[in-house]
């Protein structure tokens, strides 16, 4: 494990610097998560900079919350994660989870599972932002998001088996989804970095942004999905998650059934009546 990831996960103790409260979670001395609005944009931010946002109790715990927080919001329409500093996330605090008496199991499902759960259930398109890199589950929470800005000097890292764990966070499902088996097993068991060009290759993040631009990349295209049709990209959103899982045949049958649901809706005829007349549609989700 080199020095960088010794540090994110707790074997170099590293001191925190002030944090900004997350809106309505906790006192502004305990916070590790910052959450802003602008717009209709929502962008949530892992604030542990000093363990480059390895994920300890209380982080898991708040990014849920802003997770979730931000996904309720009916002013949001789309939604930002990044992480404060020079990495997204290092991944599990190793410090911090041997200390614990919980098991591996316990933690996973009922700590870290609501964070996916609220990326996944968002009816909001979520893009990760990657600056410096994201290890471990961090990794998995990133290529877990609907879609994914990375920096052009960072990387993906898969280290578990360096320390005889395996990927965990959905990554077997997620990288086998997206890489197909041999590459998903390849690059779960080799504990080497990917680097951005790599990942970008493999379509494992969608865009590559600047050094120090992932944020306000992601930031942008989050402006430009929050003005189409709400309902549109949710529907959307939800069968491409399950297309995997199902048939041809049931696939058509969905579409259909949400096809139905969207026509019926105002803001199909706000958007074919824009359409027509040549102008930029006004959708409210209606």
């Amino acid at each position: 494990m080199d020095e960088q990831l010794q540090e994110a996960s707790g074997l170099c103790a590293l001191p925190r610097r002030g944090l900004t409260a997350l809106r309505g979670v906790g006192a502004s001395q305990d916070a590790v998560v910052r959450a802003r609005n602008s717009g209709a944009v929502a962008t949530v931010l892992m604030d542990q900079p000093g363990n480059l946002n390895s994920f300890t109790p209380e982080l898991r715990a708040q990014l849920a919350a802003a997770l979730m927080e931000a996904a309720q919001d009916p002013s949001v329409r789309a939604i930002v994660l990044g992480g404060s500093g020079r990495f997204f996330s290092a991944g599990a605090n190793l410090k911090r989870s041997a200390l614990g008496t919980e098991s591996i199991r316990d933690i996973l499902l009922k700590e870290y599972k609501p964070v996916f759960d609220a990326v996944a259930e968002a009816t909001q398109p979520v893009i990760a932002a990657i600056q410096g890199g994201a290890a471990g589950i961090g990794m998995s929470l990133a290529v877990a998001c609907d879609l994914v800005v990375m920096e052009e000097n960072a990387f993906l890292l898969c280290p578990f088996s360096n320390i005889g764990l395996i990927p965990d966070g959905g990554a077997t499902w997620t990288l086998t989804r997206a890489l197909g088996q041999r590459a998903a097993f390849e690059f779960a068991i080799g504990g080497d970095r990917m680097p951005a060009s790599r990942a970008l290759e493999l379509n494992l993040v969608n865009r590559l942004a600047p050094p120090g631009q992932a944020l306000q990349t992601a930031e942008n295209w989050a402006g430009e999905l929050a003005i189409k049709a709400p309902l549109a990209l949710a529907a959307t959103k939800k069968l491409v998650r399950k297309a995997a899982a199902l048939s041809f045949e049931d696939m058509f049958m969905a579409e259909a059934e949400a096809q139905e649901t969207c026509a019926a809706s105002a803001d199909a005829a706000e958007g074919i009546a824009a359409f027509l007349e040549k102008r930029a549609p006004r959708f409210t989700g209606a």
